[in-house]
């Protein structure tokens, strides 16, 4: 799996396992997953790898009960290392339990998260530190939420001309990951693995 983003927030948890906020909040709250795979000291986080089987659980419910699923994850969680391949399938008694799919499906949501984050960009000389997509002073959020809204992309393109097709996915995506806060729109502080910017500002002389 890819490693470039090891510790996860519920939201892009969601995003990687490709369930909802809901599911995943309910693999903590009724200890679906080993502790090993989450965090709630300060806040919830997960491990990357923790997605693989948050998908499993949901995908395989109309195919295994759930003290089934239960029982897979904590074997197959049992055989994984930083430093050896992991098992992709586990043989429980008369089950065999294939991971393989789950592991590619996880990987490649887990790739567009991370190419996401590298599209966006925070530079305080750059609408006062609004996230914007690199290379451009377009704001992510607002490039989101034309997508919320469900215009076409060809409308949304001819709104942002220096923006590809990609560049619009991706900011959505980015936004589903990092949903803001309150009203009025805040600063947002950077996630953690995505670089900012930081600029120095001159302060200006106040006349007496």
């Amino acid at each position: 799996m890819n490693a470039g983003m090891d510790t996860l927030t519920p939201a892009e948890a969601a995003i990687v396992a490709g369930v909802s906020m809901r599911d995943v909040h309910r693999v903590i709250d009724e200890h679906i997953l080993p502790e090993s795979l989450y965090d709630i000291r300060e806040a919830r986080s997960f491990r990357s790898h923790a997605c693989v089987f948050i998908a499993f659980y949901f995908e395989a419910a109309n195919r295994l009960t759930s003290q089934e699923r239960q029982r897979a994850i904590a074997l197959a969680s049992r055989h994984f290392s930083g430093k050896k391949p992991f098992p992709k399938v586990i043989h429980d008694g008369f089950l065999t339990i294939d991971f393989a799919p789950f592991w590619t499906s996880v990987d490649g949501r887990l790739r567009r998260l991370n190419a996401a984050r590298a599209l966006v960009s925070m530079d305080d000389e750059i609408l006062d530190g609004t996230p914007t997509i690199r290379g451009t002073r377009v704001p992510v959020y607002d490039v989101a939420e034309s997508v919320a809204a469900g215009h076409p992309m060809e409308r949304i393109l001819s709104s942002y001309p220096s923006l590809s097709r990609e560049q619009v996915e991706l900011a959505a995506l980015f936004a589903d990951a990092n949903p803001q806060r309150g009203r009025p729109k805040q600063r947002m502080v950077p996630p953690s693995g995505m670089k900012g910017i930081s600029s120095r500002r001159k302060q200006r002389s106040v006349p007496r």
